[in-house]
């Protein structure tokens, strides 16, 4: 006969290991933030990440494979609280204007995230530093930009204009590589770079790329074909 009492009591403790691993899973994640953002992705190591949690390698391998295994987690952590935020907050303006907006003055709030701006920064360079590395890192953040380097245009830039096409890939990555610039300039001259300030670029930027006819690739490509 089956024991009910011992069945309550197993589904209660692999509840209380599943919550136990999702916080040594989040506190791993917290710290590694910290270690890539401290010492650059290229020279952290497990062990300090592990270390600073307050939990082994063996823990740390418990839960991700390797150390690019924990940055990409680290991004998708980055999607859950944007879409979070994100997506009732443009949902719930009227005008595509208002949006685009909302959209502009909420990216350029990211580059006050110390932290997020260069786990981004870093992760590029190490790929620029190493050739070697460079196609699996690139495929790595192939899928990081596509899901997130700007993890909220790609779900919520349809939700922007519905009568609009969704801008193609160079105008995600010209967006990508300006808000680059302007977060890294921020974290460099704070005073004279504001979130007002790049808020007003990435707003033009956004309106440009949801103007933009499908298939064109701006100027430079209308005049080339004028010449042809």
């Amino acid at each position: 006969m089956v024991d009910a009492k011992n069945i309550d009591q197993d589904g209660a403790g692999r509840f209380h290991r599943q919550k136990r691993g999702l916080a040594t899973r989040k506190e791993l994640l917290h710290s590694a933030r910290f270690i890539f953002a401290r010492d650059g992705f290229e020279v952290a190591r497990i062990e300090e990440i592990a270390l600073r949690a307050g939990k082994t390698r063996g823990a740390f391998y418990d839960h991700f494979k390797d150390k690019e295994d924990v940055f990409f987690a680290i991004f998708e952590e980055n999607i859950d609280h944007d879409s979070a935020i994100l997506t009732p907050l443009l949902l719930d303006l009227p005008t595509t204007e208002q949006r685009v907006a909302a959209l502009a003055k909420y990216l350029s709030q990211l580059s006050e995230d110390r932290e997020r701006t260069l786990l981004n920064l870093e992760f590029k360079l190490y790929a620029i530093r190493h050739p070697q590395d460079l196609r699996r890192l690139a495929d790595l953040y192939g899928m990081m930009r596509l899901r997130s380097s700007i993890p909220e245009l790609i779900p919520l830039l349809p939700q922007l204009d519905a009568a609009h096409a969704v801008p193609e890939l160079p105008d995600f990555l010209a967006i990508c590589a300006i808000m680059d610039g302007l977060s890294l300039n921020y974290l460099f001259d704070p005073d004279h770079m504001g979130s007002v300030e790049q808020a007003r670029y990435l707003e033009l930027c956004l309106a440009e790329a949801l103007r933009r006819e499908p298939g064109r690739t701006g100027m430079m490509h209308k005049e080339t074909e004028s010449k042809q």
